[in-house]
């Protein structure tokens, strides 16, 4: 029996021993496979964390990215707003300078308008100063030719100066008319020739026979008398050799009396012709 109970104990001995190192085999397996885990667990994490690190940078990088092209399109769009603005400088410097040379063209255009004025002006100024120093001479002469006609007419009658020029009075003492006559005596022809005789070495006249009555008879009747009586000086002192273009004739009547009042010496004075003597280079009035 205690044979047998020690190859029992020795075969269990036998037995258990390797058991013990297939458990142990398994252990190590165990253990070899926690540490296997243990170590692709934490690779496992590193990887993540390289991950998420990477992630962070691919996100700082498409941030940067994006904010890198929205610079890029601020700067394009810039680039593109300089580059409308450089051409439109252009375009403006092209048409300033179009217009700058119209400008200079209008410019001289101008200055040769302006200095052709000066010369018209010029010679407007020499034509004037040439058309006064003309008129002033004809003035003078006319003048002189005025006071020889006045000083020489007034040796024959009455000559007084208005403003249409010389007026001669032939008053009654005169011409001697015969009561409503109109016909011209020997002496009234005689006196006539000797103012038409000074009269021919004048130039540049018009002479205006008027005819004056007193105030006997109607407004009708007088103006009609007067006329007939101016006519007939009139005609002789053209046929003395006075130019009949030069002569008219007014019959004023008894509407322009010489003197007031109804006196027999008044009528007198107003019964008269005037010889108005007019030089028609000057103006009158002055």
């Amino acid at each position: 029996m205690a044979n047998r109970s020690s190859s029992l104990n020795l075969q269990d001995d036998e037995t258990s021993e390797p058991r013990q190192q297939g458990g142990r085999a398994i252990v190590l397996l165990l253990l070899l496979l926690l540490a296997a885990v243990a170590g692709l667990g934490y690779l496992g994490y590193r990887i993540l964390l390289r991950t998420e690190s990477a992630e962070r940078q691919l996100a700082s990088v498409s941030a940067q990215t994006a904010e890198a092209a929205a610079l890029s399109r601020q700067a394009l769009e810039k680039a593109a707003a300089a580059d409308a603005t450089a051409r439109a400088a252009a375009e403006g410097r092209e048409v300033a300078e179009v217009q700058a040379f119209g400008a200079r063209q209008e410019a001289d255009a101008a200055r040769q308008d302006a200095g052709a004025a000066r010369q018209e002006a010029s010679v407007a100024f020499a034509s004037a100063a040439a058309a006064q120093a003309e008129a002033e001479r004809i003035r003078k002469r006319a003048e002189a030719e005025r006071n020889r006609l006045e000083a020489a007419l007034g040796q024959i009658a009455e000559t007084r100066r208005t403003a249409l020029g010389l007026v001669m009075n032939l008053g009654g003492e005169h011409l001697k008319f015969e009561f409503d006559k109109a016909e011209l005596s020997v002496k009234d022809r005689e006196l006539l020739s000797r103012i038409a005789g000074i009269l021919l070495t004048a130039h540049d006249y018009t002479i205006s026979v008027n005819g004056h009555t007193d105030d006997v008879g109607s407004d009708a009747y007088n103006k009609g008398l007067s006329e007939r009586r101016a006519q007939a000086v009139r005609d002789y002192l053209a046929q003395a050799g006075l130019s009949a273009e030069i002569l008219s004739v007014t019959g004023h009547g008894k509407s322009l009396p010489l003197v007031r009042g109804n006196s027999d010496s008044a009528r007198a004075k107003n019964r008269r012709v005037e010889l108005a003597i007019a030089n028609t280079q000057i103006r009158y009035g002055r």
